[in-house]
């Protein structure tokens, strides 16, 4: 569902460095106002911001690798705890996730897909594309409606709930769209409005601005 995703930060240099050294995945562009990493199928690029932002976003990874994968990152970096856990296992979703935080507070989370595997070493190809894209905003039910309308469907409800989590998409790829003031799960980061852009497979992008209105594009 994820073609590409822009996010802002203003720790553009230490979130480089941390992409392309420490998680040594591939930078496919790196300019003095953004760089662009590639997370399998998708990409995400950040953009330079006076103004700081956080988000949360996930990568999809093979359930069979998840506990090489846990091993890797540990030995580069800690992993958030909730209740003492350093990971969890979703049943709606059949996966395990572990989270743990970039240099600019992102709150990331891998998901592996306990029916989705890839045989062989840990490499770059592990990371199979973007699972989750948070969408923080005020305007939750008509941002949610709007998602809808565009073809997103709401997963596991009937009814967008303002006041929650509520996730839209299918499969293995969701937008987890949550009102502003909520904890993050496997971390102390209270979720805030930061604008953002996700573009789709099929060249649709939404656009969510510093308000977290929406605005929808169709090519």
């Amino acid at each position: 569902m994820f073609k590409a995703v822009t996010f802002y930060t203003d720790k553009l240099k230490s979130l480089r460095r941390f992409y392309g050294n420490v998680l040594e995945l591939n930078i496919t562009e790196a300019l003095d106002d953004r760089f662009t990493v590639q997370i399998g199928q998708s990409t995400i690029t950040f953009i330079q911001s006076e103004r700081k932002a956080f988000y949360h976003f996930a990568i999809n990874i093979p359930g069979n690798q998840f506990s090489m994968m846990k091993d890797w990152i540990q030995n580069r970096l800690p992993l958030n705890r909730e209740n003492g856990r350093s990971e969890v296992y979703f049943r709606s979703f059949d996966a395990d996730s572990m989270y743990f935080e970039d240099p600019a507070g992102n709150v990331l989370e891998l998901i592996g897909r306990r029916k989705r595997d890839l045989f062989g070493d840990l490499s770059v190809g592990s990371f199979l594309n973007i699972s989750e894209v948070s969408i923080t905003t005020s305007h939750v039910a008509i941002v949610g409606e709007e998602i809808q309308d565009f073809g997103i469907p709401l997963f596991g409800s009937s009814n967008i709930v303002p006041d929650e989590l509520n996730f839209l998409g299918k499969g293995d790829t969701f937008i987890v769209l949550v009102p502003p003031g909520r904890r993050w799960y496997f971390s102390k980061k209270i979720s805030e409005t930061h604008p953002l852009e996700i573009t789709f497979n099929d060249g649709r992008k939404i656009n969510i601005n510093l308000d977290g209105e929406i605005s929808i594009l169709n090519e």
